[in-house]
């Protein structure tokens, strides 16, 4: 397929509005788009290249674009930063400069999709020294054969920001409608392989040669991560009990990371909800796993907390954060911050997957295969109705410095990537948020050099988008005192590979980086996109483990605001 069809296609989203009328667009090209193409197309499509677990990186940074966009149109690379500044889309530089370049590309084929595909792999795979040459090389030369509108999308998909407003339910309902059906039954299954496949790409591939038989067939594959199961929030215990009804099963909700541990043989994978692999960083738990799960292949859901060397008592999740995303010194790291495992589910076993099995089975065959130690264990649990022994274990929970406890019901199976009604969780009345920062600006005096006043955006669940809520300052530290604490020049150093533009002292941020606040109150406000302005945000922890689309929406916000004016602000 030529790259330009899938421009033609790019331009008429981006200038759709209606999610509906975006839904019929993408369903309408994919039915055209050939079989052997259609799951590189599909993730183009969604803004990806690669599926979203996937360890390749494109690792394309501002400076190494303009670097590429100044290469091949013969333009001095300060005329395409000062474009760059006056546009803030460095696709739209991209364009504007191709059709003014000095020099006409002579003979020049036609770009397409597979071109743009194989010229993304040999970016991603470009390591070790000179890597960032070839990688230019590579940029160029797919510039050098595209033309101005195609070097506007081709730079924004090498830059991880298509921006032609597809979020997943809209690529979820084009492949069901493209191929199966405008029905609920389609968009059901649809959903269900991508929770479990996690790659759009393959899921119209399957959809498109299978139907929904082909799509419900669809099994975990142990050593490929899936969505997880998410709780639904209750005002309290007394309100938990009473949703589900009957005895329930009351666990700890760790201060930690949620980790997926996959094991085949003697090989272990682990991976966060947000489906990153960060196997080589935890040395420990792989060893803790291959050791103490007694099972030939399984995956199983623990939640991983740092504890302290001197007596074991758990640390916020700060601490366990600085491990996430480490990429040396990693066995100092495993001495100096160990961790606990509580392990709470299962969801394959030796060929089967246990999903559709009540919790309280799955339960059962969760101890069967744990080899319980002091640092690998299973959740710690209480099956109960009765409220006020409920809460004692509520209080219990935070006073040993956790979340807060889930709730679960002990006959609902295990749903794949949805907030469902079979977990609550119950946390303290003043909840923090994870939001994502779009935005900044550069300090002066002390604070020259450093990143400061971070934008705060929340996620719109309908369009993908990232709206504007409210200005974070306080809360990150000047120097580290404690090994929690986050300076402003480690979030600088976090969020310089994802400044899009600067104007002045401001910079427009990518929506890469969440982090929990917390706030005084939640005002309305004409000053930012999403109508609504935290008051006093105070910066928590960074959330490595969490993907921008798993920050908190414009609903919640409202939510809270809502509930804030009734003065039962939770």
């Amino acid at each position: 397929m030529l790259y330009k069809d899938l421009v033609e296609l790019y331009e008429e989203l981006e200038s759709t509005s209606g999610k509906l009328e975006k839904t019929s667009i993408l369903a309408q090209f994919l039915r055209r788009v050939p079989e052997e193409e259609i799951d590189i197309v599909v993730n183009f499509a969604s803004g990806y290249i690669f599926p979203p677990y996937s360890e390749l990186e494109l690792g394309v940074a501002t400076q190494l674009m303009i670097r590429a966009i100044s290469k091949t149109t013969g333009f001095p690379q300060k005329e395409v930063e000062d474009l760059f500044a006056e546009l803030g889309d460095l696709g739209m530089v991209a364009e504007k400069l191709t059709q003014r370049k000095k020099q006409a590309s002579l003979f020049a084929k036609p770009l397409t999709v597979g071109d743009v595909y194989e010229g993304a792999m040999k970016i991603a795979t470009a390591s070790g020294e000179g890597s960032q040459e070839r990688k230019l090389e590579q940029i160029s030369r797919l510039l050098h054969f595209a033309s101005p509108k195609e070097a506007r999308y081709l730079v924004r998909t090498l830059l991880g920001e298509l921006r032609v407003g597809v979020a997943e339910g809209i690529v979820r309902d084009a492949i069901a409608k493209a191929f199966l059906g405008d029905t609920g039954e389609a968009v059901d299954a649809v959903e269900y392989a991508y929770n479990i496949l996690c790659d759009f790409g393959e899921v119209a591939k399957i959809a498109k040669r299978e139907g929904i038989k082909g799509l419900r067939s669809v099994k975990i594959v142990v050593g490929r991560p899936v969505k997880v199961m998410l709780a639904e929030k209750a005002e309290s215990i007394e309100e938990a009990l009473k949703s589900l009804g009957g005895k329930v099963a009351i666990e700890f909700k760790y201060d930690g990371m949620r980790a997926q541990i996959h094991k085949k043989g003697d090989k272990v994978w682990v991976f966060t909800r947000r489906l990153e692999n960060v196997t080589k960083q935890f040395p420990d738990l792989v060893e803790l796993a291959r050791s103490n799960l007694k099972c030939e292949e399984c995956v199983v859901e623990g939640e991983v907390w740092a504890i302290s060397r001197e007596d074991g008592s758990p640390l916020p999740f700060q601490v366990l954060s600085q491990r996430i995303h480490r990429k040396y010194e990693i066995e100092k790291m495993v001495e100096e911050i160990p961790i606990q495992v509580n392990l709470f589910d299962v969801l394959y076993l030796d060929g089967r997957m246990t999903i559709d099995l009540p919790f309280r089975e799955r339960r059962k065959i969760l101890e069967s295969i744990v080899n319980a130690t002091e640092q690998f264990r299973l959740a710690l649990q209480l099956i109960t109705d009765d409220v006020e022994e409920a809460r004692e274990f509520y209080t219990k929970a935070l006073k040993l410095r956790q979340e807060g406890v889930m709730v679960k019901n002990l006959d609902a199976p295990y749903i794949f990537g949805r907030r469902v009604g079979g977990w609550l969780k119950v946390k303290p009345t003043l909840e923090t948020l994870d939001l994502v920062i779009v935005g900044a600006t550069w300090g002066t005096g002390k604070r020259a050099g450093w990143l400061g006043s971070f934008i705060l955006a929340c996620r719109d669940p309908d369009t993908g988008e990232f709206l504007e809520c409210g200005m974070l300052g306080t809360g990150i530290k000047e120097k580290k005192s404690s090994p929690e604490d986050v300076t402003f020049e480690e979030l600088t150093e976090l969020l310089k590979p994802y400044i899009e533009q600067e104007r002045g002292t401001e910079v427009r941020i990518k929506p890469k980086v969440v982090v929990s606040v917390d706030y005084q109150e939640i005002q309305r406000s004409p000053n930012y996109a999403s109508g609504f302005a935290l008051r006093f945000p105070r910066f928590i922890a960074i959330r490595f483990d969490k993907s921008p689309e798993e920050a908190d929406t414009i609903e919640r916000i409202r939510y809270l605001y809502e509930l804030q004016r009734r003065g039962e602000k939770k």
